[in-house]
């Protein structure tokens, strides 16, 4: 049986506390931008609900509905956009295999999304590449997983140290570039 098989319990879900400073008392409970395609639905619909339980307020970039002739970067490139302009400062982007998404969100500039689906990666990412939009496949991933995931990814804090900030000031000059 895999993760997404068995029965989830999301008063049981653990809370993911990453290595690092915690977040500042202004951050918790901010904002986040959530969005999802058909394939996504249903897990962009949860995650949306224990966000807001956990006090984050919820910008949701789509689908309204699940359906199945949506196309996921009409409800990526949107969150991209604004996760890009910095408002909010964090998205989540979830398709059925989370690749697609991924690659959509990234071809926005300021976008530094990356599929995760382990906690290490989904705190490592912010911390080391200030990773802002995480991409969650939700056909490959159980619910669980996933809000653990999130947990991770909200709670880290870019570290800032000499040579991410190097390696990310290559990123952006190669935006600037094209």
């Amino acid at each position: 049986m895999t993760s997404a098989d068995q029965e989830w319990h999301p008063e049981r879900a653990a809370v993911v506390r990453p290595a690092g400073p915690a977040p500042a008392a202004e951050e918790r409970g901010g904002r986040v931008a959530i969005a999802a395609d058909h394939g996504g639905f249903a897990l962009k619909v949860e995650l949306a609900r224990l966000l807001r339980d956990a006090g984050f307020a919820v910008r949701d970039f789509g689908a309204a509905e699940e359906a199945s002739g949506d196309d996921y970067p009409d409800l990526i490139i949107p969150l991209a956009r604004a996760v890009a302009s910095g408002e909010p400062r964090r998205g989540i982007a979830i398709c059925g295999s989370g690749v697609g998404a991924c690659v959509a969100a990234n071809k926005v500039a300021g976008v530094r999304a990356g599929l995760c689906a382990d906690t290490y990666s989904a705190h490592q990412g912010v911390e080391d590449d200030d990773m802002n939009v995480l991409c969650i496949g939700a056909r490959v991933t159980g619910r669980a997983l996933a809000w653990e995931l999130v947990q991770a990814f909200l709670a880290a804090r870019f570290r800032s140290d000499e040579r991410f900030r190097r390696r990310l000031g290559k990123i952006t000059a190669l935006e600037r570039a094209e």
